[in-house]
């Protein structure tokens, strides 16, 4: 048995991301942001506890709304492409949170970098 609390490990590995991640419930309220997405949506902060309404225009909360229910029909479906931010050249990608028995429990908001010669492998200075 580990002698660590998994829910403190899991959230370690969320907040070691160097990419914005935003944790939602089914009612579509923030739980949580990892430390990349205060500083991404610095002028939006602190997003927890605000309801993803609040922060979208009609058209992009429509597309959320469409995307969770997608993930209800089948428990394959977890991945959404959402969209492509040119200024910061990230795809945005919208996934669904599962428990064990395959039930969805939220979803999250994830961005990836476009630019992966960007880094250097195994740069370890």
């Amino acid at each position: 048995m580990a002698d660590f609390d998994v829910n403190d490990f899991f959230k370690g590995i969320i907040d070691s991301e160097e990419g914005p991640i935003v944790l939602c419930n089914l009612d579509y309220r923030i739980i949580y942001e990892n430390p990349a997405a205060i500083k991404y949506y610095t002028p939006f902060s602190p997003l927890t506890g605000r309801l993803l309404e609040t922060l979208m225009d009609e058209e992009m909360m429509s597309k959320v709304r469409m995307s969770v229910e997608w993930f209800k029909e089948d428990t394959k479906n977890n991945r959404v492409f959402a969209f492509h931010d040119n200024t910061n050249n990230m795809d945005m990608y919208i996934l669904a949170i599962r428990n064990i028995e395959g039930k969805l429990m939220g979803f999250y908001g994830r961005r990836e970098d476009r630019t992966p010669d960007s880094g250097k492998e195994f740069d370890l200075d």
